[in-house]
């Protein structure tokens, strides 16, 4: 059985550049299959660089994210803390 999410987006860049990465990065760390759906489309695989920022999802909009997987609720937990942090405290949070 797998688990949903919706979540806006927080950072300014949406899902593109650093934000982007860092999501795709977290998707990648984690045991579930992770899918991402934006508007009315269809869901994509959350793990790919293109798949996620071709999506075009900007900040303050809402995504859809489906997990299916042994982590299921831990892998959408750290993907919401991603999606929910300013660019800025992200970048700090890397350094």
């Amino acid at each position: 059985m797998s688990s949903e999410r919706t979540v806006t987006i927080v950072p300014e860049a949406g899902l593109h550049a650093r934000p982007a990465a860092r999501f795709v990065q977290t998707v990648n760390e984690h045991d579930s299959d992770v899918q991402i759906a934006y508007g009315d489309d269809d869901p994509i695989s959350a793990g790919s660089m293109i798949a996620v920022t071709s999506l075009g999802a900007e900040s303050g909009e809402d995504v859809r994210l489906i997990a299916d997987g042994p982590d299921e609720e831990a892998t959408l937990d750290a993907l919401e803390r991603v999606l929910t942090t300013p660019e800025d405290e992200l970048a700090d949070a890397e350094e």
